[in-house]
């Protein structure tokens, strides 16, 4: 369902920025490549990256693949936590054609690590956590309305596509295109 009128119907090319709404069934420490071992509690994550080089958002189906155990190289912070058995990708909020990795981190909840994917920016970090304040599909609200403030006023749209075990372009909700 990536066909949506925009010049093709492969979204994963164009790029833009993403934010993996994670779910850890259990409480878990992970060690964090430099970042050292951390205390993940249970519950929602949401990890934001950018997908603006080459290949665009398939960058996204890598990360799939981490999560199912079909990838097993760490080489981003969320490498780690992804590859934890207890992880999960339930969806991914993509801001397709827009580069707002930092204006969407800035708007979601403090991160549980300081410097998580951040190591190439100002942020505190690019990794945020729901705590137990929020349900899973609360805290995916609170994504989709980072990025849709995010990219308010430019050409930019917002969707939401399923998670690990899906393929890129398959959109999770059809009313999630904006």
């Amino acid at each position: 369902m990536s066909g949506d009128g925009s010049g093709g119907g492969d979204n994963n090319a164009i790029g833009g920025t993403y934010t993996l709404l994670v779910e850890l069934a259990a409480p878990a420490t992970i060690e964090v490549g430099a970042l050292g071992e951390h205390r993940f509690d249970h519950g929602g994550y949401a990890y934001t990256g950018s997908a603006l080089g080459a290949g665009g958002f398939s960058r996204v189906d890598r990360h799939r693949r981490t999560v199912r155990g079909d990838h097993d190289v760490r080489h981003w912070h969320v490498d780690h936590l992804l590859g934890h058995p207890d992880a999960r990708i339930d969806c991914v909020v993509r801001s397709v054609g827009a580069d707002v990795e930092c204006a969407v981190a800035d708007r979601l909840p403090e991160g549980p690590v300081d410097g998580f994917g951040a190591s190439d920016c100002d942020c505190g970090s690019h990794l945020a956590g729901s705590g137990n304040r929020r349900s899973l599909d609360e805290f995916a609200a609170l994504v989709r309305e980072a990025h849709e403030t995010a990219v308010a006023g430019t050409d930019a749209r917002v969707d939401v596509v399923a998670g690990a075990s899906a393929a890129d372009g398959d959109v999770n909700d059809a009313s999630a295109t904006r």
